[in-house]
């Protein structure tokens, strides 16, 4: 009885001991299945991030990073000084393009095995911090979790990042566990600055583990009072000199933004409104914002999350609070976001994956402790958020059809030596480059803004990737084009108004093929 009282409170040794003993009593039965929980998790997490993987196009942000990741390294560290990224993801992607090639299910395959290896170290984590039960409960609600599995089915440096971060954060345990042990703050500080180098909201994982020592300071043990040691802050300022040959193309950024924000690279995020947070759990949850769903339903999921956290974190009488912990690094970085976003408009849910990924630990904590007093409720929890999950997928693998790169093969089918092309706009213009397979480099409709301005991009953002061939792409009028085999192909979107503003009164249309919201008309030019 003691020793249970013990393991309530959290006495770090009494766990130890008796996880100790359950391990040796299973193995003592013949039950060391249990050991290799961990096999079925990751089978599970792959099978749902590789099923699909080639079914949708490459689209303008996997464009863009293709087209990054064609420089070498040094201009790709050029060009992403340029754009609104680190350069990381980019440098990794070419190594990886330049070992397995460009094929969409090997360059899809470089963000699914991080988006699996992340599961597996979330389960580690669960391990490490939970009990059993709970680690496997997490590791399934995190392999089906909807948006870690929609980026990791991207070409985009999200599904990276949460790996990153989901390792430092197992580094920051094992030291809290062994403070004395300087080894895991070396791997903590490697793991954070590769997330600084793939993400700037990595800051906001930092600020999670900030929050996360500090509450802990505040337990009588001094012991626990490891946000004053000299060796985490002397992990931390490793990080920032690690960081310090980016920090220039940083500051270049922010100088920057002017140019940023006429590209639309910065400043296209909406403005937020209370029914943000909610629409960004539902976004979580189904890849849907849940506006659409009956308004208290809308309004019950997110609550029925916030309070089973709000259990799991005002429930931590452990030890090391670790608990906490995981609520931290789920929901602080999204609600310091949320509210940032009320002044400035960040509140864009891909770029909060990494602490998604912990929203299933923290329901898996939650329905295990449930389970203890509330069966029926602890049921209940598992089934809405594996019902919410199951919709999400359902949504992430109903794709249509009509994809761009049906378009983009209609013109490589039918595309004469000498014919121009001409795509109207930089969101377009990235995946049909990806799918071209004319040998003739695509133009890029430039027209005069409105107030008579160049439409041309600038240097920075997206525009980085084009602006060294601007004397050769841009069309600023269709009137100029020169006649080469009387033929011009318009790719554009499909909707009202036409993308091409004036099109010359004596080109005739020949074909004309819609896919999706894009089309692509063939003109023929008396």
């Amino acid at each position: 009885m003691k020793l249970q009282r013990d393991i309530e409170l959290g006495e770090p040794f009494y766990r130890q001991q008796m996880e100790e003993t359950q391990r040796s009593s299973l193995l003592s039965h013949g039950l060391w299945i249990h050991a290799l929980w961990f096999v079925p998790v990751l089978a599970l997490a792959a099978i749902a991030r590789f099923y699909g993987l080639t079914q949708t196009a490459i689209w303008c942000d996997e464009g863009s990073s293709l087209l990054m990741s064609q420089y070498s390294p040094a201009l790709t560290w050029f060009h992403s000084a340029h754009d609104v990224h680190p350069p990381l993801y980019y440098l990794l992607l070419h190594a990886w393009m330049s070992l397995f090639g460009d094929g969409i299910f090997s360059i899809r395959a470089m963000s699914a095995l991080p988006g699996v290896a992340t599961v597996g170290l979330a389960f580690w984590l669960m391990r490490l911090v939970a009990t059993p039960r709970a680690a496997v409960l997490g590791g399934i609600l995190l392999a089906l979790m909807p948006i870690t599995v929609r980026y990791s089915q991207e070409v985009r440096m999200y599904s990276l990042m949460g790996l990153w971060l989901m390792g430092a954060t197992i580094a920051l345990v094992y030291w809290v566990r062994n403070p004395n042990h300087q080894r895991y703050l070396a791997i903590y500080a490697l793991l954070m600055t590769a997330s600084f180098y793939t993400h700037y909201f990595t800051c906001l994982c930092v600020l999670a583990h900030w929050f996360y020592l500090l509450m802990l300071r505040c337990k009588s043990d001094d012991k626990l009072k490891l946000i004053t040691r000299p060796a985490w802050w002397v992990a931390n300022l490793a990080i920032v000199a690690l960081y310090a040959p980016w920090i220039p193309s940083l500051v270049g950024q922010l100088t920057h933004l002017d140019q940023l924000r006429v590209g639309g690279d910065v400043g296209w995020i909406p403005p937020v409104t209370l029914g943000s947070l909610p629409s960004a759990i539902w976004q979580f949850m189904t890849l849907k914002d849940g506006t659409d769903v009956w308004l208290p339903l809308y309004v019950l999921m997110p609550l029925m999350i916030a309070a089973a956290a709000a259990v799991v974190f005002l429930r931590d009488r452990s030890h090391f609070r670790f608990n906490t912990l995981l609520v931290s690094y789920t929901f602080l970085p999204v609600l310091v976001i949320f509210a940032v976003s009320f002044v400035t408009p960040l509140l864009v849910e891909r770029y909060l994956m990494f602490a998604a990924i912990g929203l299933p630990l923290v329901l898996a904590v939650a329905i295990d402790q449930l389970e203890r007093r509330f069966r029926v409720l602890a049921i209940g929890l598992l089934v809405a958020v594996l019902g919410l999950e199951m919709d999400g997928l359902r949504n992430n693998y109903s794709v249509d059809a009509d994809q761009f790169d049906v378009l983009v093969n209609y013109v490589n089918q039918n595309y004469v030596a000498g014919d121009r092309i001409v795509v109207s706009d930089l969101f377009w213009y990235f995946g049909y480059v990806y799918y071209n397979k004319t040998g003739a480099e695509p133009l890029l409709y430039t027209p005069s803004l409105p107030d008579g301005g160049s439409g041309r991009p600038n240097a920075y953002g997206f525009g980085t990737l084009v602006d060294e061939s601007a004397d050769k792409i841009y069309v600023d009028r269709l009137q100029v084009l020169p006649k080469g085999t009387g033929r011009v192909w318009l790719v554009s979107g499909s909707y009202p108004p036409d993308d091409f503003r004036s099109i010359p009164n004596d080109w005739t249309k020949e074909k004309e093929l819609k896919v999706g919201d894009t089309e692509v008309r063939l003109y023929s030019i008396h």
